[in-house]
């Protein structure tokens, strides 16, 4: 089993940062990925990126290409999502997930262990 442990959202003005951080409680395996999805209220979770344990290949959404960017740091299992440029319709719940397939890392079924989110408000 692996737990995983979100922080660092909050509230931001439109064109702010956030940062977020995800804390495993152990080591996951090298092949899989993790990543970052989010959920709006009323809406269906949405893939927003994602990286290789191993080679550290990323992979984004394209709304968020050229403003995230996401980091892993294998040794101490974190997962890092820098966030610059916020705008109101980031406002969501984001949740790290970790054990996901490079084949469908678009997927949240894709993935085995899930955070319990923190919530990102970016005010207009």
């Amino acid at each position: 089993q692996v737990q995983l442990v979100e922080s660092g959202g909050g509230w931001v003005q439109a064109g702010g940062s956030l940062r977020l951080f995800c804390a495993a409680s152990t080591r996951t395996c090298s092949r899989s990925l993790m990543g970052w999805f989010r959920q709006a209220p009323g809406e269906a979770r949405e893939f927003v990126a994602a990286i290789s344990r191993s080679s550290g290949t990323t992979y984004y959404a394209d709304f968020v290409k050229g403003r995230f960017t996401i980091s892993r740091d294998s040794a101490k299992n974190t997962l890092g999502l820098q966030m610059n440029k916020l705008k109101p319709e980031d406002t969501a719940v984001y949740y790290c997930a970790a054990e996901g397939t490079q084949s469908g890392y678009r997927a949240y079924l894709s993935y085995s262990y899930w955070g319990r989110g923190t919530q990102v408000t970016v005010s207009s």
